[in-house]
């Protein structure tokens, strides 16, 4: 008999796993996908991305939608930021909140229409999300849930070059789409693609939604590769992908943001509008944090003043080695030469310049707190 009674499933695959085997990308399971960590290298697809153009697969990130009469009170019901705020065809940062006031997962809510709303979310909770959708919502009435997960294949195109390589493909005018916005036109013969100007890179972007199907996602990916060519276009991994975002701060579920991490600690309170007129699951946990004057810990960026690079988890300590958090996310920022991290400290620790210890294989090397983000794209 085998000792392991519930093999794990099979890693579910983009409509694009065999373009990306086919560059030769590096593969890795990633919240139960099978995605591409790097194609040419980590430094070389974040320095793209940021001097330059990158193409990522995104595919693996969920898609819900709400429709009918009773859409935007669903969405005020499961998620923290107001969206009686947006206008058609405008996206918001938001998230979707436990009773306690934590991330059942952080997402972007995009205002399709008067009755109609999509919530983009996390790949590693799609399911999670999906279930706890429909058990928040019940019998909430005229509103109609649907999971168009599976329906879409989603690439962003980041980087500086962004704009003028997506508008080779499209007649539609990318310079009108402003950050957090959308517009439906046709690209690469595909029409009503959504163009939403988004991404999760720090750089200016556009994602996009295609149909799933293998012939039309590998066509679409070859004829934005060719029409960055001359902009030194490169497709791009979950690797860069991650550094970028941590260059930018841009929280990870997982990491930044999870189950046991409430929003004001966080430091994404701004997105909590706990005024907003209509009660959200969540509200009153944050409304009592607040009340007893604020959370115990923060979120922090930090920057290595020692030779040492604070991975995810390590466990960071005063000078005076008492113990008093640990590393979400740490790397070297290619972009800016140095090695940071974002870690939880108590609010004592928590001011610029407070100078902290992170143990590297038993050694305590000296980082320094930071603003954050740690970089901020030039404007343009």
């Amino acid at each position: 008999m085998s000792s392991n009674a519930n093999p794990a499933p099979p890693l579910r695959k983009t409509a694009l796993n065999a373009t990306h085997r086919a560059l030769h990308a590096k593969m890795v399971d990633f919240g139960g996908w099978e995605m591409p960590v790097e194609y040419s290298g980590l430094i070389a697809e974040h320095m793209g991305v940021r001097t330059g153009v990158g193409l990522f697969d995104v595919s693996h990130m969920g898609d819900i939608q709400l429709r009918g009469p009773g859409s935007l009170a669903a969405v005020q019901r499961l998620c923290m930021n107001d969206a009686s705020k947006l206008a058609v065809g405008q996206a918001q940062y938001s998230a979707m909140l436990t009773p306690d006031g934590a991330f059942v997962d952080d997402v972007v809510v995009h205002k399709l229409s008067d009755n109609d709303y999509l919530i983009v979310i996390n790949a590693g909770t799609r399911e999670k999300d999906v279930a706890w959708v429909r058990k928040q919502i019940g019998q909430m009435p005229g509103v109609h849930v649907s999971d168009y997960s599976d329906y879409y294949t989603q690439l962003a195109i980041q980087g500086p070059k962004a704009e003028a390589t997506l508008a080779k493909l499209t007649d539609t005018d990318l310079s009108a789409i402003k950050n957090y916005w959308f517009t439906y036109g046709k690209i690469c013969g595909l029409h009503n693609v959504m163009i939403a100007r988004t991404g999760y890179t720090g750089e200016d972007g556009f994602e996009i939604y295609i149909p799933s199907d293998e012939p039309t996602s590998a066509r679409v990916w070859g004829e934005i590769l060719n029409a960055g060519a001359e902009f030194g276009i490169l497709p791009c991994g979950l690797g860069a992908r991650n550094t970028l975002r941590l260059e930018s701060a841009m929280a990870l579920y997982g990491h930044e943001i999870s189950d046991t991490i409430n929003v004001i600690e966080a430091n994404l309170g701004r997105y909590a509008k706990l005024d907003k007129g209509t009660d959200f699951v969540g509200r009153a946990a944050l409304v009592a944090i607040e009340a007893a004057g604020g959370p115990k810990r923060r979120l922090v960026g930090l920057e290595m003043i020692e030779r040492g690079i604070g991975r995810d988890g390590y466990p960071v300590f005063t000078v005076g080695g008492e113990r008093i958090g640990q590393i979400t996310s740490g790397s070297p920022a290619p972009f800016l030469k140095k090695n940071i991290a974002l870690a939880y400290v108590p609010v004592q620790y928590a001011a610029i310049d407070e100078v902290v210890a992170v143990e590297i294989r038993g050694q305590f090397v000296r980082a320094k707190v930071v603003a954050t983000p740690f970089y901020k794209r030039p404007k343009q």
